[in-house]
C-alpha cells in the first residue's frame, strides 16, 4: 500500500467517525507501519489530525493489529 492510498482510505473513514471507523484507521496504520515505518504513521496521524479525531497519538505502535 502506498502512502497516498493509505491517506485516501483514512480520509474515507473520517467521514463517518464511529468506533468501527477508528478500528479501520488503526488497521490501515498497522499496514503503513509494516511497509513504511513509524515515521510514516506519525506523519499521517499529524497530517490528518487523527489525534483529535480518533485519539490516535504519534508514536503509537500498531504492529500488534496485523
Amino acid at each position: 500500500m502506498t502512502l497516498d492510498r493509505a491517506r485516501e482510505l483514512i480520509l474515507e473513514q473520517l467521514q463517518f467517525r464511529s468506533g468501527y471507523n477508528r478500528n479501520s484507521v488503526r488497521m490501515i496504520l498497522a499496514e503503513v507501519q509494516k511497509l513504511h515505518g513509524q515515521g510514516a504513521v506519525d506523519q499521517l496521524i499529524r497530517e490528518l489530525d487523527l489525534e483529535q479525531r480518533f485519539d490516535l497519538k504519534p508514536g503509537s505502535d500498531f504492529s500488534g493489529l496485523r
